[in-house]
């Protein structure tokens, strides 16, 4: 069976997933292998990660808890 090669859409689409851990075994490798051909997607990975751990900082006193429910809902959805 050949494994067709992900492209950066289809990389987009499941980043939440990948950083999740609920990618199955063939699109994480898929995605992995992606990462090793493409600075673009390993960019956007890195800056994702630096988007989501600076929303996780943001205090539950600084923000209205409905605010910040709707915006990491927003993060985990975004595609």
């Amino acid at each position: 069976m050949t494994t067709n090669p992900m492209d950066c859409n289809e990389l987009v689409e499941l980043v939440t997933a990948y950083l999740d851990g609920s990618l199955d075994l063939e699109d994480r490798a898929r995605f992995d292998m992606h990462l090793l051909e493409c600075d673009g997607c390993e960019n956007y990975l890195q800056q994702f990660r630096s988007t989501v751990a600076t929303v996780g900082k943001i205090g539950t006193d600084e923000l209205d808890p409905e605010f910040r429910h709707r915006l990491i809902n927003a993060f985990r959805n975004w595609r």
